[in-house]
């Protein structure tokens, strides 16, 4: 698939290191959790989130991020996609958890506004190292029940997503969906494997990817082989069993980068 050109038509600081750049092109078709391979043409094609129909948020993370940043509104892009597996799409009838952890906010603010659209009963726990980086508060306070932590107490509870989590009724949602730092997660995957929830729960997961579309291997995960392009981004937790999750990944060349 080649790169369809959009226009930046508008530019959000959401956080000192977080922006989202609206397109002048919706992407209709795609579900909560999957992704576009941005072209930033003399620098890189890198996966992100749909943050929207019509947008991604990002964090200033590396090169292409970088250069990302220092564009303006009527700057164009290259745009492959939507791709991968999605969230699965709670029923109105279903009571829904969502556990965010920083830029993790990104993919799962469409699937709330969905899920409150079509009136589902939804919670969310929302996590960031501080008050300035707390993202999409109102977009999830909109939706539902909101829950907010902050690594430093600079804003409500100080603490984890976690801590919050830990005082949960788990037993009382029919789904729970989860994206944030790795490690994050993980403690996540350790609370509910221990409460016999992970099959009710999504993670969302983050990978180097090179193609996009499960070709080149890449971001294919140990022990199944499970492709983050292709397979994922977002994984019922049952597949994460006895795999590389949080413990480690790898960069371009395959090499192991351990959390």
């Amino acid at each position: 698939m080649y790169p369809i050109n959009v226009k930046i038509t508008k530019i959000i600081r959401e956080t000192p290191s977080t922006r989202t750049f609206v397109f002048d092109r919706s992407f209709d078709e795609a579900i909560a959790g999957q992704f576009v391979m941005v072209w930033i043409r003399g620098v890189d094609e890198i996966p992100m989130t749909l943050s929207s129909k019509n947008s991604i948020t990002v964090q200033k993370v590396g090169d292409a991020t970088e250069k990302l940043f220092t564009l303006e509104e009527g700057a164009e892009l290259g745009i492959r996609g939507p791709f991968g597996k999605g969230f699965t799409l709670p029923g109105k009838d279903e009571k829904i958890l969502l556990i965010a952890g920083g830029v993790g906010a990104a993919p799962l603010a469409p699937l709330a506004e969905y899920a409150a659209a079509t009136g589902v009963c939804m919670s969310t726990i929302l996590g960031a190292r501080n008050a300035d980086e707390l993202l999409f508060v109102d977009r999830f306070v909109s939706c539902g029940e909101m829950h907010l932590t902050t690594d430093d107490g600079s804003a409500h509870r100080c603490g984890f997503v976690t801590d919050i989590l830990a005082e949960t009724d788990i037993a009382a949602y029919d789904r729970i969906y989860t994206c944030g730092p790795e490690m994050m997660m993980k403690a996540i995957f350790g609370m509910l494997e221990k409460e016999n929830a992970l099959e009710k729960t999504e993670f969302s997961l983050h990978r180097y990817f090179k193609c996009g579309i499960g070709v080149c291997g890449a971001c294919c995960m140990d022990k199944k082989g499970l492709r983050v392009c292709k397979d994922g981004p977002v994984f019922n937790g049952m597949e994460l069993i006895d795999s590389e999750f949080g413990n480690y990944m790898r960069g371009p060349s395959g090499n192991k980068k351990h959390f």
